[in-house]
Order: C-alpha cells, then structure tokens, then sequence
C-alpha cells in the first residue's frame, strides 16, 4: 500500500487507521490486535506488533552493543548520562538488517508514516530498579540545543515503545497527566503522537521501576520530516 504525506512541518500526525474501529489491523499479513485507544492524547496500545521470535532476535542482537543510556542536554544539545534514566541501551540504523527492515516497514505501514520519517530503533533493557522518569519525547521549542537536534528531520511527532520481554514485576509505562499505566507485555507496543510540541498534549511518559526480572523495549521516534 503507498501513503502520500504533507512533506512540511505542518504534516498530518501519524497513527493506526482506526476507522471503523478495528478490533485488528492486517499488515502485509501479520495481524496485529487493536488493545485500547485514546483520542486526547492520540494513544493505542497493540498487541502482537512483534512476535516471540522477532522479539528475541532483537534482543540477542542488541545484547553485545549495549551501553548506558542518555539523555538530551537541554543546553546544548548533546547526549548525556542522567539519573532519571538508568538503562542500557543502543540504536540501530535504519535498515540494517534484513529483520531490522522488516520490523520497520511493518511500523511505517501501521502508523502510515514513511520509513525516512523515523529514527533508527532503539533497544533498551532495564534491569531491576531501573527507570526512566517523567519525560516528554519532543525537543523542548526553549532549550538551547533543540535547533541541534531538529536540524536533522524537525520536531518528534510520535513514538511507539515496544515490549520485548517482560519483567516479572513492575516497569509499566506510565503517562501521569492521564492517569494510564501500559503493563510492559512481549510482543505488545503502545503508540502516541503529540502534533504540538507542548505539555498540552498530554503525553508525560515514564518507564516506573522494574521490581523484579528485567524488561526490554524497543523504542521508534517519528519525525514531521526525512531523518538524517
């Protein structure tokens, strides 16, 4: 199926067809269930976005490249290590394998935003205790070193968090302003778009404290233009 989007940076906002309101969602042939969903903010969370297999081979393939993750510095625009976020984690480019490029062309074709559109996925593991606090995804229009950042493909729009394992206990993503908690499930996704880049779309996100086991997740950034 092709897609025609608005190239500006006044694009539409990506996001599942949910006319009709689908119990599921057909992509090239895998079926992906449609969970729950939110109009205000723009939020579904999917079951069965990645399978077990795909899943695992994620994570055995990020396992050996994985480092402490980092943070925006707001000043200046550089990736740093911060207390709010105590997980390891890497990138992959885009397409760099041929599973990476399956898994994208099913996301870009769920959430009808073109693969040049995206960054690169992220897999992240948190161990017990580990969190990331409150946060919201796009770059903030005051601090000093967004224009770095938005230099290459605009403002985020969207993000979708995949679950590629579960921990025993504890590690929902959780968006306090609505009061939602999303159970950190293999194979499950939750997606939200924020169009405007304010606190006013309501899309504070946590990842709460992993109390027991470990939980990996797969993290996709949408961008209003081509990411390079």
């Amino acid at each position: 199926m092709t897609h025609t989007f608005d190239d500006t940076n006044g694009a539409a906002s990506p996001g599942p067809d949910l006319s009709g309101a689908p119990t599921q969602i057909s992509i090239d042939g895998h079926v992906v269930s449609v969970l729950a969903t939110l109009a205000e903010p723009a939020l579904t969370v999917f079951g069965n976005l990645f399978t077990r297999e795909e899943c695992e081979a994620l994570i055995a393939s990020a396992q050996p490249r994985l480092a402490r993750s980092r943070t925006v510095d707001r000043s200046g625009g550089t990736a740093v290590s911060h207390e709010s976020r105590t997980s390891d984690g890497m990138f992959f480019t885009l397409g760099e394998t041929p599973l990476i490029d399956k898994l994208e062309r099913r996301i870009a074709g769920l959430l009808r935003w073109p693969l040049e559109r995206g960054e690169g996925l992220q897999v992240l593991r948190y161990g017990p205790g580990a969190e990331y606090q409150p946060h919201y995804d796009f770059f903030d229009a005051q601090d000093a070193g967004t224009a770095t950042h938005t230099a290459a493909g605009g403002q985020r729009i969207g993000t979708l968090i995949i679950y590629l394992q579960s921990p025993i206990s504890g590690g929902a993503t959780t968006f306090p302003q609505i009061g939602l908690d999303v159970a950190p499930i293999q194979g499950n996704a939750v997606f939200f778009a924020y169009p405007q880049a304010t606190p006013a779309s309501l899309t504070l996100h946590a990842g709460a404290p992993v109390t027991a086991g470990e939980k990996w997740i797969a993290t996709k950034w949408l961008r209003v233009r081509r990411y390079a």
